[in-house]
């Protein structure tokens, strides 16, 4: 089957078979290996990008579904050469070690702060609850995403 995808602002259209998930269309079919793929399952989280704005774990996701949809990766975050605030602070507050995880977590956070510009800890914990990172311990990156809501309000001043 023909689908139309808008990946990061680019339209593609690709031939494809009917139970291809989403992952590997964004992997395989797009070279797009930002997003990554993990459990299979659902459970860890790796795999999540946005399609129609929201976020998905893309492991469990239809390609076909995303026919005619916008999806976001990880590689849509920085802009013009410039990392996104999530992006930075992660970088800064060690919110990443082995950088499995990384991925989904940024595209998660960066949709909490769209929704919530400033989240308490509580929050946060709680948006990247579907997140499994076995490397952090979850503090840095609950300081990360605390740290990136600082560095959108200070950008946008």
């Amino acid at each position: 089957m023909q689908v139309t995808v808008t990946v990061n602002g680019t339209e593609y259209v690709r031939e494809i078979e009917p139970r291809l998930l989403l992952v590997h269309f964004l992997r395989d079919t797009l070279g797009l290996t930002g997003t990554h793929w993990g459990c299979d399952t659902s459970n860890c989280g790796t795999c999540v990008a946005w399609m129609g704005g929201v976020p998905v774990k893309t492991c469990t996701v239809l390609a076909a579904m995303a026919d005619g949809r916008e999806v976001r990766t990880v590689e849509g975050l920085a802009s013009g050469g410039t990392l996104d605030p999530v992006q930075q602070a992660f970088s800064d507050k060690h919110g990443l070690q082995c950088g499995f995880c990384t991925p989904g977590m940024l595209m998660t956070s960066r949709w909490l702060l769209d929704h919530d510009p400033d989240p308490s800890e509580e929050t946060i914990r709680e948006a990247i609850s579907g997140q499994i990172c076995r490397c952090t311990g979850y503090e840095n990156i609950v300081r990360s995403v605390k740290a990136a809501a600082e560095l959108q309000r200070e950008g946008a001043k």
